[in-house]
């Protein structure tokens, strides 16, 4: 038995001790191969996962030196059975490759024919696959795939747990000169790091909190490639604020952005493109998928990559050849498809726990507070009786809630605050009775340009939002939300709320992040679930009771 920080478990889970000596060094060591799952104030636990390892491999880390570092920092014995695992799972990774060949656009070889036996006769694999290649260079053999089943072969192989390795490299896509302007400002450490561990990687994904800055980690990649870059992003008003960051940290000037989106359609060098746009059907037909072809791109890059939609995951099987470049806080997707994004936009690339940026004093400290409320008596019947699939709905409109936001808007005046919900006419009811301003999906997108410049600028003091504004929304000056209702138990819409509110503020306060929540229903269970990713991040809540906030105790 040694005195490293970390315990090995058996059932693959990591536990690292982190007021240890060597937990920073150990940290930074499993964080290539381990996933974080929770980290909380004195242990936090990190779990091996296929995909997890997987990651490691395409990142260049092999089983030996993965075991390595298991058995340096572990504190007591590594079982004999994980490191085998650990090594045999590690192994299925590189034994099928695609790479270009001299005659063939594109082929799938292997070091080892049973495998590449076995997947071909996988009946979902059929359809992408042509003709054998009859060539003594592939000792395991090898056959035929179309260019265009790049990206659908590797999500089916992932599938199959025979992760493909990718050697067919990217086209540099039409140059186009960008560079950083860094008169005025510097690019952060970390986000210099995470730039350059994308580009050396060739695609993938960058995790890292809200307001972290992962708009400059982008444009940092932009002006490695110094090529057109397709960047797709979650709303308009999002499009808008990539192009007025683009232009205040890079040397492109207004005529080389296009926006692509409902209200305009310009194809420029640097084109910001909506996931709803290209989503958009006219009888049955995606209408806007010339967009991928209407430039030789030489980067592509997805913000907030978690939320991607289905139909672009299926598009973007398409680019395989391109780069391809994936910002977000959490790669958390509640339809479990995580490994479609490792599949199609590529490997975890860089990752950053929200407390070590919260330590560096990038992000602000922030307090999560939930507030409980009763239902009344009528309510409580109401709910009794009421059929499960509207439960949710009546539970998060208790009129209890509206009594407890006026007074945390009233204890917070001082302070720039959003009311943050999911239903409208719950929104427009706080909004009247606040004499707030209200922005919902309906609200257009130059009145809510106005508002929220409004906000940033100080003249309006309180927001009343809905989900429009979970995603790629700047509002550096916000300190405090009060979150009324969400989708249901969704944990990245969790996250993202408090995302509003983590730039640090001038006077090095912390940020204050409420839940308005009715006991005893569904509620409760909802929000129970959504705070899971935030305790998973050392974020733990404290509980306050409705009457005793409202008594001033």
């Amino acid at each position: 038995m040694s005195d490293g920080p970390l315990i090995v478990q058996s059932d693959k889970t990591l536990l690292l001790e982190v007021d240890h000596d060597d937990a920073t060094e150990c940290r930074r060591q499993i964080a290539p191969f381990a996933e974080l799952e929770r980290s909380p104030e004195h242990v936090h636990t990190y779990r091996l996962t296929p995909l997890g390892l997987w990651n490691a491999r395409a990142a260049g880390h092999d089983a030996e030196q993965v075991v390595d570092v298991l058995l340096r920092f572990s504190r007591y014995p590594v079982p004999h059975s994980l490191l085998v695992d650990v090594a045999e799972t590690m192994a299925r990774y590189g034994r099928l490759r695609l790479a270009k060949h001299p005659t063939h656009q594109l082929v799938l070889s292997s070091t080892d024919r049973p495998v590449l036996e076995e997947v071909m006769r996988a009946k979902r694999l059929a359809p992408m696959l042509g003709a054998r290649l009859d060539d003594p260079a592939y000792e395991g053999g090898a056959v035929v795939v179309h260019p265009s089943q790049r990206g659908a072969l590797k999500q089916a192989l992932l599938k199959l747990g025979w992760p493909a390795e990718d050697l067919a490299g990217y086209v540099d896509g039409e140059a186009h000169p960008i560079d950083l302007d860094e008169s005025q400002w510097q690019l952060r450490p970390y986000q210099r790091e995470a730039a350059e561990s994308f580009w050396h990687g060739g695609s993938g994904v960058v995790v890292l909190p809200c307001g972290a800055g992962k708009t400059l980690v982008g444009a940092a990649a932009m002006a490695r490639a110094r090529a057109t870059t397709l960047i797709l992003v979650t709303n308009t008003v999002s499009a808008r604020q990539w192009r007025d960051e683009l232009l205040r940290r890079t040397t492109l000037t207004a005529d080389e952005i296009g926006e692509y989106t409902g209200a305009r359609k310009e194809v420029r060098p640097v084109t910001i493109a909506t996931y709803q746009v290209l989503t958009t059907k006219r009888k049955g037909v995606y209408a806007h998928l010339e967009l991928f072809d209407a430039k030789d791109w030489g980067l592509v890059l997805y913000d907030e990559v978690h939320l991607l939609p289905a139909p672009v995951f299926r598009m973007t099987a398409d680019l395989q050849a391109r780069r391809r470049l994936g910002l977000t806080a959490t790669l958390v997707r509640e339809d479990g498809r995580e490994g479609d994004v490792f599949s199609l936009i590529g490997p975890k690339r860089y990752d950053a726990p929200w407390k070590d940026i919260e330590a560096q004093g990038y992000i602000a400290p922030a307090e999560c507070i939930e507030v409980r409320v009763s239902l009344g008596d009528d309510e409580r019947m109401a709910y009794a009786v009421a059929e499960p699939d509207v439960r949710y709905r009546l539970a998060t409109s208790a009129r209890a809630k509206a009594s407890v936001v006026q007074e945390l808007v009233s204890r917070h005046a001082a302070e720039p605050t959003l009311v943050i919900g999911q239903y409208l006419d719950q929104l427009e009811e706080l909004g009247d009775h606040l004499g707030a301003p209200v922005i919902t999906g309906q609200t257009t997108v130059t009145e809510r340009q106005r508002l929220f410049e409004a906000f940033r600028a100080g003249e309006v003091g309180l927001l009343v939002v809905s989900k429009v504004a979970n995603f790629s929304v700047d509002l550096p000056e916000a300190t405090v939300a009060i979150q009324v209702s969400g989708s249901f138990g969704s944990r990245q819409e969790e996250a993202q709320r408090l995302g509003r509110l983590m730039r640090p503020k001038a006077d090095g306060r912390a940020a204050r992040f409420y839940a308005v929540v009715a006991r005893d229903t569904v509620d409760a269970d909802f929000a129970q679930h959504r705070q899971r990713f935030l305790a998973e991040q050392g974020y733990a809540y404290s509980i306050v009771d409705a009457d005793d906030l409202l008594a001033g105790r």
